[in-house]
């Protein structure tokens, strides 16, 4: 069998994740590299030893000259649809960075896109491999607490102060602020471990002086009654990340990673965690190669899309503005 022929278009910093996680695949070969950087080919070079493979300054160049069968998408948020869309229409399995897209009009035209093209559409969103939300979603799903009652989802990050300067705090390049980017994975989570669709949605945000927004707090009332505080705050001192996922007979905490388990009348339980057996890059080599459905497809990341558009406009804020 012939490797998966991969292109990478975006050499930045995530595009290293993805690069460490390829060369562990047999089934897979980075053929060549896009960014309109030469600083960051240099790096990414320099960084894997692959000064080898083909460099282009223009993606639409790399796809015309080279044999491809997919491509990693890792560029800023606002290029996404141009880029996935024209893969696709190359014929292209496209596994996209998060979020998908910036707006659900363009993410419904990808999904479109992807349907015609018979290619495989995925979005790295890591955590639906991650043994903690693995382990989150299945008890919610065997009814470990009973009925869903309530979630709250926090990010603190310090998120403002790493990105000042960046294409992430420039609108017309990132398409919005925290929520807009590492937000997005925790959107992500409230949306996939609990199954469910919001009804209703509250927002707030500051910019905390930026041309983005910066802390988020969303208040969201899903089907069924359950209702969810979602909290983004990119001016922290530091990395801090919880969930409480409470239902009717107890509920799973969740803090940085470490899980416990509480229900009515018993002891607190620390749950085995399932073990982690793939995850972005090898779900979608293993996808494109027909050995399971797609992990993370672009009609989940739609729902995505949606609900961040939904706060936005429920914020008042409008990340071009």
């Amino acid at each position: 069998m012939n490797p998966v022929r991969i292109g990478l278009i975006g050499t930045g910093g995530i595009s290293h994740w993805h690069t460490r996680q390829l060369l562990e695949l047999e089934e897979a070969t980075i053929a060549a590299i896009a960014d309109p950087g030469e600083e960051s080919r240099r790096r990414w070079t320099s960084a894997f030893g692959l000064s080898s493979v083909p460099q282009y300054g223009d993606y639409a160049e790399m796809l015309e000259r080279e044999e491809l069968d997919a491509v990693v998408i890792c560029s800023p948020h606002t290029q996404h649809y141009e880029q996935a869309k024209a893969c696709l229409e190359k014929g292209l399995h496209v596994l996209v960075e998060k979020p998908m897209t910036c707006s659900s009009a363009e993410a419904e035209s990808l999904l479109e896109t992807a349907d015609a093209s018979g290619r495989v559409l995925q979005v790295s969103y890591q955590r639906h491999f991650q043994p903690e939300f693995l382990y989150i979603k299945q008890a919610i799903e065997q009814g470990a607490i009973g009925r869903l009652t309530s979630v709250n989802a926090t990010l603190y990050q310090d998120w403002s102060q790493g990105t000042t300067g960046t294409w992430r705090q420039n609108p017309s390049l990132s398409g919005g602020g925290m929520l807009m980017d590492s937000g997005s994975h925790i959107v992500d989570v409230l949306l996939w471990t609990t199954g469910l669709r919001p009804e209703e949605v509250k927002a707030f945000h500051s910019r905390q002086g930026t041309p983005v927004e910066i802390d988020s707090f969303t208040t969201i009332r899903f089907e069924g009654g359950v209702v969810a505080g979602l909290n983004i705050v990119g001016l922290s001192p530091c990395w801090y990340e919880s969930y409480i996922f409470a239902g009717d007979q107890g509920a799973i905490f969740m803090v940085d990673g470490s899980i416990t388990l509480r229900r009515r009348g018993k002891e607190p339980e620390i749950p085995t965690l399932p073990k982690q057996t793939t995850n972005q890059d090898k779900s979608f080599v293993d996808a494109i190669l027909g050995r399971h459905e797609i992990a993370v497809p672009g009609s989940f990341a739609l729902e995505v899309v949606r609900l961040t558009e939904r706060i936005y406009e429920a914020a008042g804020y409008h990340p071009f503005d």
